[in-house]
């Protein structure tokens, strides 16, 4: 699953925040190499989401220091 939403990023401690955004950043790396090699990805709609997920993580870290 590589939506969050800004309600359950609330939600999540500062250690639940830093893991989820390295789980987000493997998947983002995933996606990436399967476009890389040639194919088309499985859901295009998937690397969009994955990276607007890193962004709302990354905005509420910093926010939050």
């Amino acid at each position: 699953m590589s939506h969050v939403s800004n309600r359950d990023i609330s939600a999540m401690s500062a250690e639940a925040r830093e893991a989820r955004l390295l789980e987000l950043q493997e998947e983002l790396l995933q996606l990436r190499a399967e476009n890389a090699l040639g194919g088309t990805p499985s859901n295009m709609g998937a690397y969009k989401a994955t990276r607007r997920s890193i962004a709302r993580l990354k905005t509420h870290i910093n926010n939050n220091e």
